[in-house]
């Protein structure tokens, strides 16, 4: 439902009155024929949504999908084809791609790491560094490509992260106040700390049981030694500062996951084209 109305509002501040350009010089009754072509090489996603977007604009319009995403595509291939009113898929071509192009993109770029990880238990992980409404695609893009959904928002999670931390005047009193707060108020929800150094990792251990100690912007070193610490006793995730040239030297510290905020934040759109046909 809320990906429905996010689709009718976008298409609102694209349509507005109407899309003049196309009623000035086609006519109601032309029915015509699209596909989409990928241009570039990586994974496809958003054909489900394109689906829904065509839908929401003309319900008579006919979709024949070539592809599903998560495949694997490259220059040349036709992802779909779309009939009907030559005016409704003018309507929805931008829509369409500039929602393609993005999620195209981040699930390509997930893949990327995932085959980096490939043969070791770590996981990669996408985080709250999103484009304003729209997380669930953006997310939805990452799991396409193979990735993990971290925490949706602020209220499916505990994650005392460095300003929470200093604001509760340390690790020991964050967890002491999170923990009167969560059961004064009935939530289940699971307690993540960041660790900014060694000795954050010993004061958190002090304080069990938390689910996940985030270990942000440790060197490759230091991320060994934290990880012999915690010797299993909590899972273990690495942030800050990883790329992919780096991402596998993290992971063979033995981390459980890997967050990277880049999977969503600096992408290059997939080139996708809707063309007439």
């Amino acid at each position: 439902m809320e990906l429905v109305r996010f689709i009718r509002e976008a298409l609102i501040e694209d349509i507005g009155d109407g899309d003049h350009t196309s009623l000035a010089c086609i006519d109601k009754n032309t029915q015509n024929k699209a596909r989409l072509l990928v241009k570039d090489e990586g994974i496809i996603a958003g054909i489900d949504i394109a689906k829904i977007i065509f839908d929401t604009v003309d319900s008579s319009l006919q979709i024949k999908t070539v592809l599903t995403d998560g495949d694997h595509v490259k220059h040349g291939d036709v992802a779909f084809y779309v009939s009907g009113s030559a005016q409704s898929i003018l309507a929805a071509e931008r829509l369409v791609l500039n929602l393609m192009q993005r999620m195209s993109a981040i699930a390509t770029q997930t893949f990327e790491a995932t085959q980096i990880l490939k043969g070791l238990k770590t996981k990669v992980l996408d985080t709250r560094k999103t484009t304003p409404l729209l997380r669930q695609i953006e997310k939805q893009s990452v799991k396409i490509g193979g990735g993990v959904n971290h925490r949706f928002g602020l209220y499916d999670m505990i994650m005392l992260k460095d300003n929470h931390i200093d604001y509760a005047g340390g690790i020991t009193q964050a967890l002491a106040k999170t923990r009167t707060y969560l059961k004064e108020t009935g939530k289940f929800l699971e307690i993540e700390v960041e660790a900014r150094t060694i000795d954050d990792v010993y004061e958190i251990l002090a304080n069990m049981p938390v689910k996940r100690i985030m270990l942000d912007n440790f060197s490759i070193e230091n991320t060994l030694k934290a990880v012999s610490i915690i010797g299993g006793l909590c899972e273990t995730e690495s942030s800050g500062g990883i790329t992919l040239k780096n991402l596998r030297d993290y992971a063979n510290c033995g981390v459980d996951y890997i967050s990277m905020g880049a999977l969503t934040h600096s992408v290059i759109c997939f080139d996708l084209s809707l063309k007439a046909c």
